[in-house]
C-alpha cells in the first residue's frame, strides 16, 4: 500500500467537516427536493462532501508516496493566532452587539480567524477561500445574493496569486446569471437578491 499522507489528511479533514456540518445542520427543517427548508442544500452540501472525503480518502490509499511538506515557523504560528482570532472576535462582536442572532456573531468570528490563517503563504489558499465562503454567509440576508456572490469570488480570488481581473469578472458576471436562474428563477428560492439598503 503506497499512501498519499496529503490525500489521506485531506479526505479525513474533509469526512470530519461533513459529520460535524451534518450535525450542527441537524436543527433545521429539510423539506422537500421541490419545496426545500432552509436544512435541505446544507444536508446535501454535507452528504456531498462526505462522499468526496470517503472518495479522497480511498485514493489515497494507493496514490502515493506524496509526504507533508514540512511547515514553516509562521505555518504553524498561524493556527493558534488563528483560532485566538476567532475566539476574541467572537467574544467583541457579541459584546458590542451590533448584529441580531447568533449567525452575524459566528459567521465574523470565523471570518476573522481565516484571515488570520491566510497571512502566511503556505495556509492563504485555504484561508481566503473560507473567507469568502463566510462573507458570503455574512452577505447574504443584508446585502442580497448578487451582493454576496461578488464578496465570496472577490475574496477568494485572492487566493490564486496568478488570477487574472478578467477572469474575476467573467467569474462574476457567470455565477450571478447562474445563481439568479437557478436559484431565483427556477427552485424559486426565497433570499434578497439585491442588497435591502438600496
Amino acid at each position: 500500500m503506497k499512501i498519499n499522507t496529503k490525500d489521506l489528511l485531506s479526505g479525513i479533514i474533509l469526512i470530519l467537516f461533513a459529520v460535524i456540518g451534518y450535525w450542527l445542520n441537524q436543527d433545521h427543517a429539510l423539506g422537500t427536493a421541490r419545496r426545500m427548508g432552509p436544512g435541505y442544500m446544507p444536508m446535501l452540501t454535507f452528504v456531498i462532501l462526505l462522499g468526496i472525503g470517503a472518495i479522497v480518502t480511498l485514493f489515497a490509499l494507493f496514490s502515493g508516496p506524496n509526504p507533508l511538506d514540512k511547515w514553516t515557523t509562521g505555518e504553524v504560528l498561524a493556527i493558534p493566532a488563528a483560532i485566538v482570532a476567532f475566539f476574541a472576535t467572537y467574544i467583541i462582536v457579541e459584546r458590542l452587539n451590533i448584529f441580531q442572532g447568533n449567525y452575524y456573531i459566528l459567521g465574523s468570528a470565523i471570518l476573522a480567524g481565516c484571515l488570520v490563517l491566510a497571512i502566511p503563504h503556505g495556509w492563504r489558499a485555504l484561508g481566503l477561500v473560507h473567507a469568502g465562503f463566510a462573507l458570503f454567509g455574512l452577505l447574504l440576508e443584508q446585502g442580497g445574493l448578487m451582493l454576496a456572490l461578488v464578496g465570496c469570488i472577490l475574496v477568494s480570488a485572492l487566493a490564486d496569486p496568478d488570477h487574472r481581473p478578467k477572469g474575476v469578472l467573467g467569474m462574476i458576471i457567470f455565477l450571478c446569471v447562474l445563481c439568479w436562474w437557478v436559484f431565483i428563477k427556477e427552485l424559486d428560492i426565497r433570499v434578497n437578491v439585491w442588497p435591502q439598503f438600496l
